[in-house]
């Protein structure tokens, strides 16, 4: 059986640091992120505002995805963030 994937982008408000991340249960990881126990990253750097995510039928390819985003410059992701959400804004209501 096969399971969805999730890449998904948290910024920060303070300092606009990113996080790319890929889960199989997006609601549930950033329950994660939003308690503190999501990453340590996120933690540190207060990483908890949801600004864009994808959906893949597949969780391999969601991988794949992530594993390209990290790759990218900062630029790339900003300009990814923008094209879908120009406001910057948490879009964690999408997932109801």
């Amino acid at each position: 059986m096969s399971r969805r994937g999730y890449v998904y982008l948290l910024a920060s408000q303070k300092n606009g640091t990113l996080y790319v991340g890929v889960t199989s249960d997006l609601a549930g990881r950033l329950h994660q992120h939003r308690t503190g126990t999501g990453s340590k990253f996120a933690a540190r750097y207060g990483v908890m505002r949801l600004v864009w995510f994808d959906e893949y039928e597949l969780i391999t390819d969601a991988i794949a995805r992530e594993k390209a985003i990290k790759k990218w410059p900062r630029q790339w992701k900003i300009k990814l963030i923008e094209e879908h959400n120009p406001d910057w804004r948490d879009i964690t209501w999408h997932l109801v």
